[in-house]
């Protein structure tokens, strides 16, 4: 029997190129005991790691791994012929091969960095004659890089490396060799991570630096005491095990820790310990679980602000504003947690669509902390409108009604430039005269489906709305704060329009809420558009069989600007400008573990661009410019910002209008410029850009942020499409009118729908 990584349910590593990782370690029932601590080693030492752990076995009953299930929440099992299996491990591109003789003493992030070769320590050993030479043990550390594997030369060596793995494990001075390995392959790796024990005879200890301390006789042979003591260490009971976990410093792995908290939880109740682990459950999405652990410990009490917090949040995740409410009041009586709450709470007043709270809250928490700037954005956000700024009355009947995220302020650039877009996709008028605003995170309740149903139509879009944790809510678990009962008595006519499916790559989340609202949303519309065809195969998966049909194409109207907006012309001479941006929200799913490898590939690549244009950064956000304080730091490189986040919108466009290439993370760092007729490479973190790239026939404009030879092969193409420039805008003029193409014809049926207002 084989057990799948719990991970693999939403995975889409093919899309982006993310990395797979694993950890894995070939055993029998002989050394299958000494696993749990191997394991227990690896969590205590590296507690933010949580990789597929693979144990390749001959052919054991499955009941013999229950125990390491305990211990760890991605635990794989496979049957395994051979020791050379580890070199063909399917379903991952980096695999860190341990052996059971091992125990994990230090922080292994160099071994999940690597990125090219088999990485092994060769170790000095002697022949029969005495002759020291140095090889690669049978069963040492190996970092094996699939690809290197199957792309080397000599396919034969690989065959030789099962024949030589195949020898006695028993007998650990058997050497398989650099040449056990495919030919050219092999990538020395420090001796920390497979230091041997028999280099501490006479009971010497073990050095400070040893990250991978490997046994090279029994666990407790006389004269190695410090190395037993090393190991003994991680030798414990399920719970003790748990609790040393729980309680280390320092930032630990979600699903780690919601693995093991939960039943050290149950057998030591403890407030600190709920509130840990209700805040991991809240961070995967599971906020009515971190409710159910929360609520029976906290009640009212005043002693607990942080947990009356943490417990607010989650039942406002939920939609259960009055209770939210009463527990963040109960939270914002300590001093400490006070401008947090407040802010929390001016959040839920304004989803509740109650403006005059809100700003009070808001007010309350600057009182508290005059410099908070959550309290700010809300406090600026909820003051009266001026008399004289409101528009002129218009009968709600002439008016379109848009459901969309309104960015303000300094937030993202792009989110304030998509809303535009789509209105002028129906009226050059784009202000409130012609349409009424309906903030898509604010709840709709009967006040605001009655104003939904006095418009002549309502347009929901654009964005990558269809996504569960930016503003969580337990009406419709996506962005649209809308219960089904409400939404089935929406009588206006309901467009969804150009909206995209924005799960990340191995982002789980409960479906099951989610799909039924879909179901009730795509039956309810007139017209259900998504913005590109990876959303659109994504969403019919969850639909039933009769609605998928009507899920239609409808391309983002940011790509199609320079038909939509007017007097949008492509400029008579670019700058000599290449702006680059990248995106941090997420960025465990963005990066993984090569965060490190993707910035240093950025250095090369903006070093080779410098010699061909003026290079500077385009911000979307302030939180986008740590791209350029790492790359200073790291790399000693300082590019010019161009905040767009300050900028108008026809000052967004203007900027990517004039810039000959945009290379871009976030989606509308793609698709804005784009849209101007500027030709664009897009560095690919989320699978909504491949969607894109594919939708235009255009994959080669994509490089993913994991790619090994990211830098080179960006100077590369970038160089071409600045060589032939002309040539790569009319590529971009070419494939952006068969985007207009679609989005002409679906609005030309739109009209039909709305009517004339």
């Amino acid at each position: 029997m084989t057990h799948t990584s719990a991970s693999a349910a939403d995975d889409r590593s093919a899309v982006t190129g993310r990395r797979r990782i694993a950890f894995a370690v070939r055993t029998d029932a002989e050394r299958l005991p000494a696993l749990p601590t191997l394991l227990r080693s690896l969590a205590l030492t590296n507690p933010g790691v949580c990789e597929d752990f693979v144990v390749l076995h001959p052919g054991l009953p499955d009941s013999s791994f229950d125990a390491l299930r305990r211990l760890h929440p991605r635990v794989v099992t496979r049957r395994a012929d051979g020791p050379g299996d580890v070199l063909r491990l399917e379903g991952y591109d980096t695999v860190v091969a341990f052996s059971p003789a091992m125990v994990v003493l230090g922080d292994i992030g160099e071994l999940l960095r690597m990125r090219h070769g088999v990485g092994a320590v060769p170790q000095l050993l002697c022949d029969g004659e005495g002759r020291e030479r140095r090889a690669v043990l049978p069963d040492g550390l190996l970092v094996v890089q699939r690809a290197d594997v199957e792309n080397a030369n000599d396919t034969d060596d690989a065959d030789d490396a099962d024949d030589a793995a195949d020898a006695d494990d028993a007998d650990d001075t058997v050497a398989a060799g650099p040449g056990a390995l495919p030919g050219g392959v092999l990538t020395p790796v420090d001796a920390r991570y497979d230091f041997l024990t028999r280099r501490l005879h006479d009971d010497t200890p073990v050095p400070p630096h040893v990250a991978v301390l490997h046994f090279t006789g029994p666990f407790d042979e006389p004269g190695y005491g410090p190395a037993a003591e090393a190991r003994r260490r991680f030798e414990m009971g399920d719970e003790e095990f748990r609790a040393a976990y729980c309680a280390l410093p320092g930032e630990k792995h979600p699903d780690l820790l919601a693995h093991l908290a939960p039943p050290l939880l149950e057998a030591r109740p403890s407030l600190d310990l709920a509130r840990t682990v209700a805040d991991v459950y809240r961070r995967q999405g599971r906020h009515d679980e971190a409710v159910d652990v929360l609520a029976p410990v906290v009640g009212g009490r005043l002693d607990a602000p942080r947990c009356q917090e943490t417990l607010g949040l989650c039942l406002m995740a939920l939609s259960r504003y009055d209770e939210a409410e009463g527990h963040l009041l109960l939270a914002a009586a300590s001093p400490d947690v006070a401008p947090r709450a407040f802010a929390q709470l001016a959040r839920l007043a304004w989803l509740c669509g109650r403006e005059a709270d809100a700003h009070a809250y808001a007010r309350a928490g600057l009182e508290a902390d005059p410099t908070d700037s959550g309290c700010h954005g809300w406090y600026v956000r909820t003051r009266a409108e001026d008399p004289e700024d409101r528009p002129e009355p218009v009968p709600a009947a002439a008016q379109l009604a848009h459901v969309a995220l309104f960015a303000e302020g300094q937030e993202n650039a792009g989110d304030r430039v998509l809303p535009e877009a789509v209105r002028l996709c129906f009226d050059t008028d784009t202000g409130p005269r012609r349409w009424y605003r309906q903030p898509v995170h604010r709840l709709v309740d009967e006040a605001a489906l009655e104003q939904l149903n006095a418009r002549r139509g309502v347009v929901v879009g654009g964005g990558g709305l269809f996504l569960p944790d930016t503003s969580p809510n337990g009406n419709s678990h996506w962005q649209w704060n809308v219960p089904d009962d409400v939404l089935a008595r929406l009588t206006a006519p309901l467009v969804v329009f150009a909206v995209g499916y924005n799960v990340f790559d191995g982002q789980l989340y409960r479906r099951g809420r989610f799909a039924e609202s879909l179901r009730v949303l795509v039956e309810r519309s007139a017209f259900f558009g998504l913005r590109n065809h990876g959303s659109i195969e994504r969403v019919r998966e969850l639909l039933p069989a009769g609605l998928r049909d009507r899920v239609r194409h409808q391309p983002c109207p940011t790509t199609v600007a320079r038909y939509l907006v007017p007097g949008l012309l492509d400029p008579v001479e670019r700058d000599d400008t290449v702006l680059v941006n990248c995106a941090y929200d997420r960025a465990g799913l963005r990066f993984g573990h090569d965060y490190g490898h993707f910035l240093a590939q950025m250095a090369t690549a903006l070093k080779g661009l410098r010699d061909r244009a003026d290079v500077r950064y385009a911000a979307h956000m302030p939180a986008d410019e740590r791209f350029v304080h790492d790359l200073r730091r790291e790399h000693g490189i300082t590019l010019p910002v161009e905040q767009l986040y300050d900028m108008t919108n026809d000052g967004i466009r203007e900027l990517y209008g004039r810039s000959r290439l945009v290379i871009g993370m976030r989606g509308h760092a793609g698709m804005i410029p784009f849209g101007c007729g500027t030709p664009i490479l897009s560095l690919v973190s989320h699978p909504k850009l491949a969607y894109f790239l594919s939708d235009i026939g255009r994959g080669e404009w994509g490089l993913s942020v994991h790619d090994r030879e990211l830098g080179p092969r960006l100077v590369e193409r970038a160089a071409a499409l600045l060589d032939d420039h002309a040539a790569a805008v009319a590529d971009v003029h070419g494939a952006q009118k068969l985007l207009w193409e679609t989005t002409r014809s679906n609005l030309d049926e739109l009209r039909e729908t709305f009517g004339r207002g």
